[in-house]
């Protein structure tokens, strides 16, 4: 997120049909306004905040449900919380700069908010790399099952912390910056490093241990699996319809769920990362490639976040249980309150009715009475 500063966080400042020269870049400035593919762009960011908090507030309900102990599950609650830390701090943020253009808030905010952006990116990078590497221990080293939940908490607790210390620069990167004679504030990094080499020098660390590190563990855990896989393959004679089968059965179809969820980070976040490569080396680029492709990457990397809770209800069927009996519970609410309703306008009626009835009957009797 933050490795783009001029198509993300400062994607204001820097807009794509003009450079700031009193920022750093070179010709006029032209105020930005909120464009159609920005609006474009703010529009399927609800769409996925909608879809990414409902998903993953399901499996967080679903594992927290379960008295299993698996090791297994820790991880998968991690892994929700991160992509909820994507989708409430990034999404947002995200949605609502692009509405507003420039930084109306104080620096303060600028400086957290900016954390906590970097922070939820490393947190969900650095859980998938624990999800993996315990899939390598239970494949590779089947045999270090009973000691896989100590480690999987240090391994997690490592992540936490990693992801904090590694966002934390940008307490100290950002801060407001106002075009001079223009009544325009931005939060952006201009000013925090004295010289271009040095901000590449820190976009390229960050896109290292955000993207790099992270994806080559993920490939290097899972070639070592699928190479192990095979050679066991070829011993078909000792595999036989035993509970250890069944047992590495399930193992396979776990590892089955991790490998899509990994592979659908790679796919997502790709082509966003290799845009910022290009555009660190070539900072010209900006101005070339069309608005709607830095919006359109942007949005297909926040897409990850979507499809990890689908993936999970693909290959656990006491989640699809769990989503079913809960739409089964609201439509059973539902279809109780409209009885109600229904019944309740009935009511009205019948009183109307008999009221309506009631009148004249009364006035004849009293008419009656009196003479």
């Amino acid at each position: 997120m933050a490795m783009l500063p001029a198509i993300t966080n400062q994607s204001h400042l820097v807009p794509s049909d003009a450079n700031v020269s009193a920022l750093g870049f070179q010709g006029p400035w032209r105020e930005p306004t909120f464009t159609t593919a920005a609006k474009v762009r703010v529009g399927i960011t609800c769409c996925f905040f909608l879809i990414a908090s409902c998903s993953n507030v399901a499996v967080l309900c679903s594992i927290s449900g379960k008295r299993c102990k698996s090791h297994l599950r820790i991880l998968i609650l991690s892994l929700s919380v991160a992509d909820l830390l994507v989708t409430f701090l990034v999404m947002p943020l995200d949605a609502m700069w692009n509405v507003m253009v420039q930084w109306y808030a104080d620096e303060l905010s600028c400086k957290i908010l900016n954390f906590g952006k970097l922070f939820a990116m490393y947190s969900s990078a650095l859980v998938l790399v624990v999800i993996s590497l315990d899939r390598h221990w239970a494949i590779l080293y089947p045999l270090s099952f009973t000691s896989a939940g100590q480690r999987n908490r240090i391994m997690l607790w490592t992540a936490w912390v990693g992801s904090l210390l590694l966002a934390s620069p940008q307490l100290f990167l950002f801060r407001l910056r106002t075009v001079p004679g223009a009544n325009f504030t931005q939060c952006a990094t201009h000013g925090s490093f004295a010289q271009r080499w040095q901000e590449t020098l820190y976009n390229m660390f960050t896109f290292c241990t955000l993207f790099v590190t992270p994806l080559g563990v993920m490939i290097v855990c899972y070639t070592r699996i699928l190479w192990e896989i095979g050679k066991q393959m070829k011993h078909k004679k000792e595999l036989s319809r035993s509970k250890n089968d069944l047992i590495s059965k399930a193992r396979l179809k776990t590892l089955k769920m991790t490998l899509v969820i990994v592979v659908s980070f790679m796919v997502c976040w790709t082509p966003y990362y290799l845009l910022g490569i290009w555009y660190w080396f070539q900072t010209e680029m900006i101005q070339l490639i069309p608005e709607y492709v830095h919006h359109s990457l942007f949005l297909f990397g926040l897409l990850h976040t979507c499809t990890d809770p689908l993936v999970y209800g693909l290959y656990t069927p006491s989640f699809k249980e769990d989503v079913h009996n809960w739409l089964r519970r609201v439509g059973g609410l539902l279809s109780r309150r409209a009885k109600n309703s229904k019944q309740l306008a009935d009511s009205e009626m019948t009183i109307k009715d008999f009221t309506s009835m009631d009148g004249p009957t009364s006035t004849g009797t009293t008419l009656q009475s009196i003479f």
